[in-house]
């Protein structure tokens, strides 16, 4: 049944796969719940999800994560019921927990440049990692466009690579000489070494012949975080997050950005405007005599 929701919700909004995966996992987890009371998602009641929810909270999950549970959940029991396999939908009277906006990481210019620079370019896969973090600082590509994508999205006669984000929207992105010029010369003599006579349509590949995945970027900018000397955990995303805070600061267009970023709506945009804006305030507060 979870399978069957998943195709109808992929279908009707085209969901990215890490949603719809998402949905999967929280809706097994649901199940294995209810099932352990001898009950089934299709007879589930309003007390059944709050009982699941207050089950989570006492192991420790946030808000974010019980907000998360909820709207995949009335996605389900809205498709039961357009289904006719219910007649109500048990969380439409459920509220989601109050959530913070909390800003999204960047990191200093400093510090980007100290993580870009971490690979050993004289291997194969220390010159495959420095040209992804070009081109992820240079593009702001979210993690699972940049390890998704495949060499007929590259032109390096236009310099722009044409990205397939969320919702499968499409977008152009330049590359800027700086990640072109390590793109090239990725393509050129890392990505043919890793490769050998194999083929793969992915950009970045293994040395066992096959696409990287996010978990092993992941472990891979974790890896030369440290190396760079940076204290604390840094993600993938805190790229994307970086390449468009010092875009802001540097005096870009928030539109521009959201173009950039592939944000259906400036307002989650807008959000790196603060950033900017705390980042103005550190500096005053650093330097004005009378700060």
């Amino acid at each position: 049944m979870i399978d069957r929701f998943l195709d109808a919700v992929w279908a009707e909004r085209g969901l990215s796969k890490n949603t719809l995966d998402s949905y999967r996992y929280d809706l097994q987890l649901l199940a294995v719940y209810l099932q352990a009371r001898t009950l089934g998602l299709e007879t589930a009641g309003r007390q059944d999800i709050l009982g699941f929810l207050a089950a989570q909270v006492q192991q420790g999950r946030n808000p974010r994560s019980l907000s998360r549970y909820l709207s995949g959940f009335r996605q389900f029991y809205q498709w039961q019921l357009r289904e006719g396999r219910r007649t109500d939908n048990p969380c439409v009277l459920i509220e989601s927990p109050k959530l913070g906006r909390g800003l999204p990481k960047a990191l200093s210019e400093g510090q980007v440049t100290a993580l870009i620079e971490s690979p050993d370019t004289s291997q194969a896969l220390g010159l495959r990692d420095r040209t992804m973090l070009e081109l992820m600082y240079a593009t702001g590509l979210r993690v699972s466009e940049l390890v998704s994508l495949e060499l007929g999205q590259v032109n390096l006669n236009q310099g722009v690579v044409r990205v397939l984000g969320k919702g499968g929207k499409e977008r152009l992105v330049p590359l800027g000489e700086e990640s072109m010029s390590w793109l090239q010369r990725y393509l050129h003599e890392s990505r043919p070494e890793l490769m050998g006579q194999h083929q793969c349509a992915q950009v970045f590949v293994t040395n066992r012949k096959a696409g990287l995945s996010r978990q092993a970027f992941w472990h891979a900018i974790r890896r030369h975080a440290h190396i760079a000397g940076i204290t604390h955990d840094v993600s993938p995303h805190m790229l994307r997050h970086s390449f468009a805070t010092h875009l802001l600061n540097h005096g870009a267009d928030l539109r521009v950005v959201q173009l950039l970023l592939g944000h259906s709506n400036l307002s989650t945009t807008q959000i790196y405007t603060h950033i900017a804006k705390e980042g103005l305030k550190q500096m005053h507060a650093q330097h004005h005599p009378r700060a």
